[in-house]
């Protein structure tokens, strides 16, 4: 009788301790994750508005990745322009995977020479703000999108 007992004690301890384990994963799994983006960009706008660049994704996980970046859009807009020492503050991601696609952008802009950007973009519940400053000139406003990819 002692050995029933003493296995159903086991049995409902291993129980306990299995159903627990999940649960700690998922918490774990769950859990926010800090990512940074480094970058440079050129591009032009004469109503139609279009960039392109390279950049750096390091999260606080350890996860980084080399990147691509394509911004298109349109609007009341005119110039030419690049930026140098761009960076990026990632916020709603989960993994480095969260913040690779579309996100959706409207600016006012204005510079001459030596100018600054900074912007702030959403891709559902992924939002990211980029600063920089460049070089070039360029006014107007826009409306449209940057895709990061690999």
């Amino acid at each position: 009788m002692r050995r029933v007992i003493a296995g159903i004690a086991l049995a409902s301890l291993t129980v306990t301790c299995v159903t627990c384990l999940p649960v700690t994963s998922f918490a774990a799994a769950d859990a926010e994750v800090t990512c940074s983006m480094t970058f440079e960009m050129s591009g032009w706008s004469a109503f139609y508005k279009t960039a392109s660049g390279t950049g750096h994704i390091k999260c606080s996980n350890g996860q980084s990745a080399s990147v691509k970046l394509k911004a298109t859009g349109g609007g009341l807009t005119f110039g030419k322009s690049s930026i140098e020492n761009g960076k990026g503050e990632f916020s709603g991601v989960k993994s480095i995977g969260e913040t690779f696609g579309s996100y959706a952008e409207a600016e006012a802009h204005a510079g001459a020479v030596k100018s600054s950007k900074a912007s702030v973009m959403t891709k559902g519940e992924v939002s990211l703000a980029i600063s920089g400053t460049g070089r070039g000139w360029d006014l107007g406003i826009a409306f449209g999108k940057l895709t990061i990819s690999q």
